[in-house]
């Protein structure tokens, strides 16, 4: 049962941040689709207990790939899936929970969760990155492979 609420959650999450982005109506469920399957590794990640960031990264690369593939399938641009799908492994509670204790002064528990937040942070940039450098190679591998049967 755990697992259906953080499909439908993580599904709702990424499709009302799609109207808030101000997605095409026909794109809505799709962006749904894409914070689902990501949050899906994430959580399925930490489960077994893999480290977060670790399960960011390889979530955040998910989210890029089928955020490409679903450009390419709906010829839209890849950033409506993409945003919209990385807003479930966005670490805004974590963040907040790290100012909250900067206010109270338990400074070492707020850098604890900020520096957590930084890497989770940062590991959804590499991994948006990351996707993005492999499907330019593969893309140039394929301008390359029939530039030279055509010679």
């Amino acid at each position: 049962m755990l697992i259906v609420e953080h499909l439908i959650t993580s599904f709702i999450a990424a499709a009302a941040f799609g109207i808030i982005f101000n997605a095409p109506k026909q794109s809505l469920f799709k962006c749904g689709i894409v914070g689902m399957l990501g949050w899906t590794i994430y959580i399925l990640m930490i489960l077994n207990e893999f480290d977060v960031v670790l399960a960011t990264l390889l979530a955040s690369f998910v989210v890029a790939v089928i955020s490409q593939v679903f450009a390419k399938m709906y010829k839209t641009p890849v950033i409506i899936f993409s945003v919209a799908g990385i807003i479930p492994l966005v670490p805004g509670g974590m963040a907040y929970d790290a100012m909250r204790n900067f206010v109270q002064n338990d400074y070492n528990a707020a850098i604890n969760l900020a520096a957590k937040a930084f890497m989770i942070s940062g590991s959804i940039a590499i991994g948006l990155i990351f996707s993005e450098v492999i499907n330019q190679v593969i893309r140039n591998a394929r301008l390359n492979t029939s530039a030279r049967r055509m010679r």
